[in-house]
């Protein structure tokens, strides 16, 4: 009986560790503004080993990735993009590589656009 459980367990762990996907969707929101941030953004997450796509949606700030989850996964892919200056929920890219960006791509001041104080003044 000890060797069915082992071996029954084995084969869950075997399962497992195989049923990473080659072509797996993802998607996320990355801080940034205009064609040149999503020139930037596309690029960093394309030089991840393992990203096979990468669009990055100006007005929803969404990248959409396909991803082969046997080489990276999305905090890898977060990483290179605080690297270039575009911060995710999750991680935060340093000073240094945010004042890296065009000024015309300064996102952090950018937090009232949105506001309907703002709209109202247009």
């Amino acid at each position: 009986m000890k060797k069915i459980i082992l071996g029954m367990t084995f084969l869950l762990l075997s399962i497992g560790m195989f049923a990473q996907e080659k072509n797996k969707k993802v998607a996320f929101e990355v801080d940034g503004k205009c064609e040149m941030c999503k020139m930037r953004i596309e690029k960093a997450a394309l030089g991840v080993t393992g990203v096979k796509y990468a669009i990055w949606d100006i007005p929803s700030h969404q990248l959409s990735l396909i991803i082969d989850e046997r080489k990276t996964n999305p905090m890898v892919i977060k990483t290179a993009l605080v690297s270039v200056g575009h911060d995710t929920k999750e991680l935060k890219a340093t000073e240094e590589a945010y004042e890296s960006v065009h000024p015309c791509c300064k996102y952090r001041e950018d937090n009232t656009d949105d506001s309907d104080e703002h709209k109202h003044k247009h």
